[in-house]
């Protein structure tokens, strides 16, 4: 079991992050007797799932809306389908997009070496 500053260090993100995630319900660690905050692995795993889909520009709605489906159960394993899916059309855009940017900068760059000599 790990504290929340233990998991905020391990991952990376702030205590802040935790308590958000925690208010929101994406999260919902456990609770010593003293009331402390305190997280498994299986928690550690959901989070950093939770970084990855805030890294590529997830909606912080729809990862609360994953999460719910998620705690609701297994019948609501077709919506999360559905949800993942279209994250991964939307990455893939943004993939495409950055593509084309990082061509054109190449272009841009190779046209100023030439330019100057170098």
């Amino acid at each position: 079991m790990h504290t929340i500053g233990e998991v905020a260090e391990l991952l990376g993100i702030s205590t802040h992050t935790l308590r958000y995630y925690e208010k929101e319900q994406i999260i919902i660690p456990l609770r010593d007797a003293s009331g402390d905050r305190r997280y498994n692995e299986s928690h550690l795993n959901w989070l950093q799932f939770v970084i990855k889909l805030k890294e590529t520009q997830m909606p912080i709605a729809i990862i609360k809306k994953y999460a719910s489906l998620y705690q609701e159960g297994e019948h609501t394993a077709a919506e999360r389908l559905k949800l993942l899916e279209e994250h991964k059309e939307a990455i893939q855009h943004q993939m495409h997009t950055l593509h084309a940017a990082d061509q054109m900068l190449e272009n841009k760059i190779t046209a100023y070496r030439v330019s100057i000599g170098k």
